[in-house]
């Protein structure tokens, strides 16, 4: 089923918690700085599960971008590549999509016709129990590197990328509302929308 003539560059990951939207951020900003190539497809993974199985044995190669407990420092970045993959994911499960991740490339495998060329571009969260929040600084300086990563990996398999005219629309990977510029500017502040607890609520529970 795998075919060599496409690449896959996927972001897998939950923009609603804060960094562990870090995979389908990746995504958005690759497909707005790199001109449409037939030879690449970019998706939005979010957390769909086994329902990515298809796209791992359909392209080759595949790039993933996610947020990754590695147990290193909040915003280190780090590269894996291919059979070493699974291992990491699953070294410290951090959600549902992650270990889904794991079972969706064991279930390429299983089927046969896995992509054999795989890179995983990962980051150390910052933060993640921020329901409604978004990447924390230190996450979101990693996406021009990340993205580098991905253009340079891509190139070794004779692809090669472009930049993005100015007069070129972007492909729309992320539904449309919740790309970055919008999912900032429809926050309600702190006060109003409070997403870590409600310190109110919580004393008031501590005493009773």
């Amino acid at each position: 089923m795998s075919s060599a003539e496409q690449a896959l560059v996927l972001g897998v990951g939950n923009i609603l918690w804060a960094d562990e939207g870090f995979g389908v951020r990746c995504v958005e900003a690759f497909a707005q700085r790199y001109a449409d190539n037939e030879s690449v497809i970019v998706a939005d993974g979010g957390t769909q599960g086994l329902y990515l199985v298809d796209l791992l044995r359909k392209y080759d190669p595949v790039v993933i971008f996610d947020a990754v407990d590695f147990g290193d420092a909040p915003g280190t970045m780090r590269v894996v590549h291919d059979d070493d993959i699974p291992a990491f994911i699953g070294a410290h499960k951090m959600s549902l999509h992650q270990a889904g991740l794991q079972d969706v490339i064991a279930c390429a495998k299983l089927l046969g016709d896995c992509a054999g060329n795989m890179l995983l571009v990962g980051v150390q969260p910052v933060e993640l129990e921020d329901y409604g929040g978004s990447l924390r600084p230190g996450v979101r300086a990693a996406i021009p590197a990340a993205l580098a990563i991905a253009v340079d990996y891509l190139a070794t398999h004779a692809i090669e990328l472009e930049l993005r005219g100015d007069d070129e629309p972007a492909l729309g990977v992320i539904t449309p509302g919740l790309d970055l510029h919008n999912y900032e500017s429809g926050r309600p502040d702190g006060a109003l929308a409070c997403r870590v607890g409600d310190e109110r609520v919580l004393q008031r529970t501590v005493r009773d």
